[in-house]
């Protein structure tokens, strides 16, 4: 106990720093990969977000671009939806 507790170490010096160099070895590996995930983590989650708001532009182009069709049946009323069963017609009274 006495080479060892004044630093000379002896044959286990030789393993305990090899052992110390593949646990850092192991570490530094353990976090590039975490590293790596969380950089995939937050491309997809851009890309995600890109295509998110691609599809609510569309929508916006397409909701401005709509137009409705003109009535061209003169049989033809118009009816909304007030909720439940209740609805309510216009355009019957108006007929000669």
């Amino acid at each position: 106990m006495g080479r060892l507790a004044n630093g000379s170490g002896g044959a286990f010096k030789g393993l305990a720093w090899v052992g110390g160099l593949l646990a850092t070895c192991a570490a530094l590996t353990v976090a590039a990969v975490l590293a790596v995930f969380a950089t995939v983590t937050v491309v997809v989650l851009a890309l995600m977000a890109s295509a998110t708001l691609a599809f609510a532009g569309l929508a916006m182009r397409a909701r401005r671009s709509a137009k409705a069709r003109a009535n061209t049946d003169p049989d033809l009323i118009e009816a909304r939806h007030l909720g439940g069963h209740s609805w309510v017609a216009y355009g019957w009274n108006d007929r000669a």
